[in-house]
């Protein structure tokens, strides 16, 4: 299966967007990994799809999101399993809770569970600390500042000498870092 690149991120093999320091290939999601996730979460409260794949979305730091054409499958193998049941709703999203029989299922499969709960976690946590939105808020400040301040008429060398120097030593003490 191929790849799709799109904004911030790709589509990878596991049916999701990876964004930023991806996992080398791998898929999120393991064969019936995504299924524990969904019982888990619906075990939590009765969801929609949207909102559980904004639940995982959320569970990996913004790291990874699943795609609707992964997530609503999977929703639909477990009802007809009888693991999760349709809700009655209102409106035209369908919401959904688990079963005894699923609960059942997440009794038997809690240390697997647990695990995969604990690999999105640390997915999530790696992924807020390399996200650089901070640095890149910052660096376009410090670019809207120079192109402001240094595109006026009659810049005077000294000033431009004296910018050069003020980037230079802030990156002096990064690299001290």
């Amino acid at each position: 299966m191929g790849m799709r690149r799109s904004g911030g991120g790709h589509w990878g093999p596991g049916g999701g967007r990876h964004r930023g320091g991806g996992r080398g290939g791998r898929r999120m999601f393991e064969s019936g990994q995504l299924r524990l996730v969904l019982l888990k979460l619906l075990d939590d409260e009765p969801r929609h799809g949207y909102d559980l794949i904004r639940a995982i979305e959320e569970l990996t730091g913004g790291g990874y999101t699943p795609s609707p054409g992964i997530v609503y499958p999977t929703l639909s193998l477990l009802q007809d399993s009888g693991d999760i049941e349709e809700l009655e709703a209102e409106g035209a999203r369908k919401a959904f809770a688990i079963t005894d029989q699923g609960r059942a299922e997440l009794e038997e499969k809690k240390g697997e569970v647990a695990t995969l709960f604990e690999r999105l976690s640390s997915f999530g946590e790696r992924h807020r600390k390399s996200d650089g939105a901070p640095i890149r808020r910052a660096m376009g400040n410090l670019g809207a500042v120079l192109e402001h301040r240094l595109s006026r008429e009659g810049v005077e060398d000294e000033l431009v000498h004296q910018v050069t120097a003020i980037i230079d030593e802030a990156a002096q003490k990064i690299e001290r870092l």
